[in-house]
C-alpha cells in the first residue's frame, strides 16, 4: 500500500510574496500539488497570487478547490466534502499536498474547515501547519501603529451589523483590529465618530500587495470597499 502524503497547511502572508517564511517556501517547491482556494469564474485566488512568483505551474499538480461563498447549508457540506476527497485523493497516492492560504492557516482561514474535515473523514493522514503573517501583522508594520504595549489589551473581532457590539469592542480595549469591515462599514464610521476617534483609525485593503490601499477614514462614507479589507483602531 502507498503511504499517504502529508497535508501542509502553509501560511503565506498578507500579500507581499516576500514575506512568506523560509519553510513554507521549502515546502512549496518540494511540494508536488499546491492546492489553493479557486473562484468560480476561473480568476486566481489571492493566495494563489501571492505564491504565483514561486510557482512553475508546468512542474506542479495545481489543484484548484471551490469554496462557495453562501450559508445553504446543505452546499456547503456537499463542495467541502468534495474538496476534502479531492485532497484525499492526491495524499492517497503518497503526495503531499500543500494548501495555500494568505495569512495566517488558523487565524480566520479556509484551511481551519479542510484541517477538520480531514481529521474526521481521514484521520490517518498526517496534517502540518506552517505559520504565516496575518494582514493583522502587515498593517501593524506598513503603517507603523503598535497594536500591543505592556498590558494593553488587544481585541481582534469580524465586524458586524451591531452598534452597540462594535462600540463596546472599541471602548473596552487600547486596541482593536476589526476584519471583513467592508460589509458595515458606514455603521463602524458612525461608531468612530460618536467616540470621537475616526483621527484613531486606519483601513487598509490588500496590506503589503501590490493592490494595497490605504484609505482616508474620513471619506469611506457609501464606498464599495473589497472583502479583505481591515479597520484598526488605536486608542
Amino acid at each position: 500500500m502507498t503511504n499517504l502524503g502529508t497535508l501542509y497547511g502553509l501560511g503565506v502572508g498578507p500579500g507581499d510574496p516576500e514575506l512568506i517564511t523560509v519553510k513554507a517556501f521549502r515546502i512549496i517547491q518540494e511540494s508536488p500539488v499546491i492546492a489553493y482556494p479557486k473562484k468560480l469564474r476561473g480568476s486566481k485566488s489571492y493566495a494563489h497570487r501571492i505564491v504565483d512568483v514561486y510557482i512553475n505551474p508546468q512542474e506542479k499538480d495545481m489543484l484548484g478547490l471551490v469554496f462557495p461563498m453562501t450559508k445553504d447549508e446543505e452546499i456547503l457540506a456537499r463542495e467541502w466534502s468534495k474538496s476534502v476527497e479531492l485532497v484525499y485523493e492526491k495524499l492517497s497516492e503518497g503526495k503531499d499536498v500543500a494548501f495555500v492560504t494568505e495569512g495566517d492557516p488558523l487565524l480566520y482561514s479556509t484551511f481551519i474547515h479542510m484541517m477538520k474535515l480531514m481529521q474526521e473523514k481521514h484521520p490517518d493522514v498526517s496534517i502540518q501547519v506552517v505559520p504565516g503573517i496575518s494582514s493583522i501583522n502587515g498593517t501593524s508594520a506598513r503603517l507603523g501603529i503598535a497594536l500591543a504595549d505592556g498590558d494593553d489589551h488587544l481585541a481582534i473581532i469580524p465586524a458586524v451589523d451591531d452598534y452597540d457590539a462594535m462600540r463596546n469592542a472599541i471602548e473596552s480595549n487600547d486596541a482593536v483590529v476589526f476584519l471583513k469591515v467592508a460589509k458595515v462599514i458606514d455603521l463602524m464610521l458612525q461608531v468612530l465618530r460618536d467616540l470621537n476617534l475616526v483621527k484613531n483609525a486606519a483601513v487598509v485593503t490588500k496590506v503589503t500587495s501590490e493592490e494595497e490601499v490605504v484609505w482616508n477614514v474620513d471619506e469611506l462614507d457609501g464606498v464599495d470597499l473589497e472583502y479583505l479589507t481591515l479597520m484598526v483602531v488605536r486608542k
